[in-house]
């Protein structure tokens, strides 16, 4: 920066510039001869878009300054670089302002100004300026369409992005790359992916940040298996990479956890020399965390040189969601100690490492220090932490006593935490207060009836239980049934509880019958208390003994090496006994497993978990 003000000062003393221009009226500013005004006009605009580049907003003023001195402020070329300048800088205001005093304006005035309007957050006033063109008679290009349409992703405007999209059909600008490219993204941020994917489709010419836009798409409507079908299309095209499209394929791999591919990605990024990108890197930090590899996430944390708020808050996500919350909380006070100061973000992250670990007062600690120390509003999704962290604690009523005192209206995501936290607590009034949001905030969800089910059920109130699954199935709402799946040679094997069409089941069901004896000898035994259907409790030690995660689990010992960790995905929480049957199996073979549900990532090793038998 020291350089570059050295430059500065350079420039400005070749060309007779001086910082006492800045504080001069430019009505005041003496006016020199017409011979030395041109001289200095090319060195004038050569600073101006030096000025821009480097938004360096004090030199860019003083030129302004001398522009006016020398008499050359109603010129439009240099009117459009004093109007870039100042939207490179933020300085929108005076930006409108110069564009204002234009009493003649080319195409690229009306562009640069619409651009700057999008890139400032005024879109708004973006559109209006487009329509006011529009009325005046002016030209459009492929320029003005597709910064119009950046506007219309900002504020999500469907309509107004359909209008456009006819601008430029009746233009024949609409197979053109930049207007194309618009199309996509804005379609895309709208949920009409596949709107977007047609324009795709339809494209003669695609440049880099078309794919990048196309595969950053489909991540965004959770389309994650075409992200990457898309992607492998662009390396066969022999397409050149950016960051932007790998770490947008990073992110799909993150959101599949597929360890493979992500590897894949992560060798090529390395290849490509963006391994070290702040982008790359950040998506890479959080793929490796959500596939079960915190360790090889922190691997490419630590190799990060110039590290960035964001690249913080993704590894310190990564060890809470791991129930590494002591490692978490470490990072967060490195962060602060390498002079980066905590966001929203990296609040919800430390927030949620304590309710990981049960720390109410340390989460207490937090959230205040985020408010009085930080001067942070808390937003929902910091209340949802805290809720969480006292539900899980079993402070229930405290949990309830601060939704009530919140500055808005509960989300369902709170209520549901509390919901959760009275059926592990047996708390049926909380539980019945939560029930009744949830059923009208969200009436379709299958999921609120079966936990409102199951805090009867732990209660032995079986007709109550009956009430409430008599209203789920009147609902005709379907429950989502428990599923886990395990990856082995590059395929996904997916296991439902009393699975019968994998392959080798029969050998599966043998093997888990061993080790289900084989544990019996360590005192485990099939926790009956975690089913809570009402029949015999036979039926019940059937129904929990072939649950899925214990299936996919058994066939990964079957198939994986005798030295290499296993790694379970399932798609809802896992429950005590399976959770205790784990802990269990890792002392008894030997060797680490890793289990992803909903919440967390639980590491069993060597008897124990991660949690803490928290979760």
């Amino acid at each position: 920066m020291r350089a570059a003000l050295r430059i500065y000062k350079r420039l400005l003393d070749i060309f007779g510039i001086h910082y006492r221009f800045l504080s001069i009226e430019a009505n005041a500013l003496p006016r020199i001869p017409i011979t030395q005004q041109l001289d200095q006009v090319s060195n004038l605009h050569s600073i101006l878009q030096l000025c821009a580049r480097t938004k360096a907003a004090a030199q860019g003023k003083a030129c302004h300054a001398q522009i006016i001195r020398v008499g050359f402020e109603t010129d439009i070329l240099t009117s459009n670089m004093i109007i870039n300048l100042y939207s490179k800088c933020g300085l929108v205001s005076r930006a409108r302002k110069k564009f204002d005093e234009m009493s003649e304006r080319s195409l690229v005035s009306w562009n640069t100004m619409i651009g700057s309007l999008t890139q400032n957050g005024e879109e708004q006033e973006a559109l209006s300026l487009f329509v006011h063109m529009l009325r005046e008679g002016t030209p459009f290009t492929e320029f003005t369409i597709s910064s119009v349409l950046c506007a219309c992703a900002a504020k999500d405007a469907v309509f107004q992005c359909a209008q456009l999209h006819a601008f430029a059909i009746k233009a024949a600008l609409d197979l053109n790359v930049f207007v194309g490219t618009a199309l996509i993204d804005v379609y895309a941020k709208c949920t009409l992916i596949k709107a977007a994917s047609r324009v795709f489709d339809c494209m003669l010419e695609r440049s880099a940040v078309t794919w990048s836009s196309m595969v950053a798409g489909y991540v965004r409507n959770t389309l994650y298996e075409e992200a990457l079908v898309l992607f492998r299309n662009a390396q066969v095209m022999g397409l050149e990479l950016d960051h932007f499209l790998i770490s947008s394929t990073i992110c799909a791999c993150a959101c599949l956890a597929v360890r493979i591919e992500g590897n894949q990605v992560h060798a090529l990024s390395c290849k490509s020399g963006f391994g070290s990108n702040i982008f790359v890197a950040s998506s890479l930090i959080d793929m490796y965390a959500k596939c079960g590899c915190i360790a090889e996430a922190y691997l490419v944390f630590d190799g990060v040189e110039q590290r960035s708020i964001v690249l913080w808050n993704a590894m310190i996500s990564g060890f809470a969601r791991h129930a590494h919350s002591l490692e978490s909380l470490i990072l967060f006070e490195k962060m602060q100690q390498a002079g980066f100061y905590p966001n929203e973000v990296t609040f919800v992250s430390v927030l949620n490492a304590c309710s990981h670990m049960g720390l109410v007062k340390k989460g207490k600690k937090y959230f205040n220090l985020m408010i009085e120390e930080h001067n942070i509003s808390p937003n929902a999704l910091h209340y949802s932490c805290m809720i969480d962290i006292l539900g899980r604690a079993g402070l229930v009523r405290e949990a309830y006593d601060l939704i009530e005192k919140m500055p808005f209206n509960a989300t369902a995501s709170m209520w549901g935490s509390l919901l959760a936290s009275s059926r592990n607590y047996g708390n049926i009034e909380f539980a019945e207060i939560a029930a009744k949001h949830l059923f009208e905030m969200e009436p379709n969800n299958a999921g609120n009836y079966i936990l409102l089910s199951n805090i009867y059920a732990q209660n032995k109130q079986w007709e109550e239980v009956a009430r409430a699954r008599k209203l789920l199935k009147e609902s005709e709402l379907k429950n989502e049934r428990g599923k886990s799946w395990i990856e082995i040679k590059n395929k996904v094997h997916s296991f439902m509880v009393g699975e019968i069409n994998h392959p080798k089941i029969s050998q599966i069901y043998t093997n888990l019958n061993y080790f289900l004896a084989e544990l019996k000898k360590l005192n485990y035994e099939i926790d009956t208390k975690h089913d809570l259907h009402d029949v015999e409790e036979s039926r019940k030690q059937e129904l929990l003994r072939h649950h899925s995660e214990k299936l996919a689990l058994t066939y990964g010992l079957m198939c994986l090496p005798h030295n290499a960790p296993i790694t379970v995905m399932k798609n809802l929480r896992i429950c005590g006994d399976c959770h205790s049957f784990m802990k269990h199996m890792s002392k008894f073979v030997g060797r680490q497993i890793i289990v992803r549900d909903t919440n967390r990532f639980h590491h069993f090793k060597d008897g124990y978990c991660s949690c803490g038998d928290f979760w």
